[in-house]
């Protein structure tokens, strides 16, 4: 290489950076991210202590990830390139046959990881003794397991199969399997494809499951009108992934608008809610427009639950919000919780409510991850 041509390259690389640098200074921060549907980092506090411990710089580190100009195009350029060179793996998010996106399930990576993990069943199983209600428990498994056979070959993966194993021997709560149902499905379109939420079809199918563990009467799936309300549903998978290239999936609602009141509690204050936010369908996260998307607390009021129908209390993650209507017509009333907002006791909740009966549901993934389960564990007053 000739002293001439290594100036010329190491000019073009500076112009290069110094471009860039410029325009990530000229474009405004950006507080959140519609098509990764998450907030984006923000310039760090400089401070002594901050820089001493070494925090400021990986806060720092953080936010020019996140405000780097052109950052979604960047991030799709990467994946293409990746795909292109045969890696079928992006951001924690495998490149499937059939056009799907599944994102990997990672084993605890320590022994914190481990013992959150068991504190989260143990949390399970005390909620059941403190209470009078009956406590019931399923773990949802997710498209690692269930659309497995998708996976690139060898693809690394936990087995989703042995937490719900665990969930199945504990005492006190009582097991409700949607598993089984959801496997013996697994050629249908039951999980969105570029998304990690089961479709309304996947969520009837474990309503059904979980009625009959409950000793109900499923309705019958043809008794619903599917509506589609959208054909054009890129989800959260498909946002982290990079992955631009894949067809949208197809988003429907079954059971009618007018099957219940909702009420929403963002800060304790009821506002009137929607069970079909169609406002949401507009926008990045078309999955929220099932109750509104995630909330402290929704209660959900039947207009075609039998009369007398017991209150039924939903500690849930966002699974429960595609599911919540089918259980309409056999609760009076659905009270969803979600312990990562709502930090008082799940059983003084209970008694102040006159709640009937209790369903534990959480994603496999989500329910391992979980830091917020002990409000399962805290006693009443």
């Amino acid at each position: 290489m000739s002293k001439k041509y290594a100036v010329f390259i190491t000019c073009l690389f500076l112009a290069f950076l110094g471009i860039f640098a410029a325009a990530n200074a000229v474009t405004p921060d950006k507080d959140f991210s519609p098509m990764e549907n998450r907030a984006l980092a923000q310039m760090p506090e400089l401070s002594g202590d901050a820089l001493l411990s070494g925090s400021f710089m990986e806060d720092f580190e953080s936010y020019v990830t996140d405000q780097f100009v052109l950052r979604d195009q960047w991030i799709a350029l990467k994946a293409g390139a990746e795909y292109a060179s045969g890696k079928k793996e992006n951001n924690g998010v495998y490149i499937c046959d059939e056009h799907t996106l599944i994102a990997r399930f990672d084993p605890p990576a320590n022994d914190r990881a481990k013992k959150r993990i068991d504190d989260n069943f143990g949390y399970v199983e005390k909620l059941a003794g403190l209470t009078d209600v009956p406590v019931y428990f399923s773990l949802i498994p997710g498209k690692v397991s269930v659309w497995a056979d998708l996976l690139p070959e060898g693809a690394p993966n936990d087995d989703e199969g042995q937490y719900i194993a665990r969930g199945a021997a504990l005492q006190g709560p009582k097991w409700l399997d949607a598993a089984t149902t959801l496997n013996a499905h697994k050629d249908e379109y039951i999980f969105y494809r570029t998304d990690h939420h089961w479709t309304t079809l996947g969520a009837y199918y474990a309503y059904a499951a979980l009625a009959e563990g409950m000793g109900l009467e499923p309705m019958p799936l043809s008794s619903f009108d599917r509506q589609v309300v959208s054909q054009e549903f890129f989800g959260t998978t498909f946002s982290s992934s990079g992955v631009r290239w894949l067809e949208p999936d197809t988003m429907e609602f079954f059971v009618p608008q007018e099957a219940a009141t909702v009420t929403n509690y963002f800060d304790g204050t009821p506002t009137e809610g929607q069970l079909y936010d169609l406002s949401k369908l507009s926008e990045k996260d078309k999955y929220s427009a099932f109750l509104g998307g995630n909330k402290p607390l929704t209660v959900v009021k039947s207009n075609v639950a039998p009369e007398g129908a017991p209150k039924l209390m939903l500690i849930r993650d966002s699974y429960a919000d595609s599911m919540a209507p089918f259980l309409c017509y056999h609760f009076s009333e659905i009270h969803l919780v979600d312990p990562r907002y709502y930090k008082t006791s799940m059983a003084q909740y209970v008694k102040d409510n006159a709640i009937d009966q209790v369903l534990v549901m959480y994603a496999v993934n989500n329910f391992v991850k979980d830091g917020n389960l002990f409000v399962l564990g805290m006693a009443a007053k």
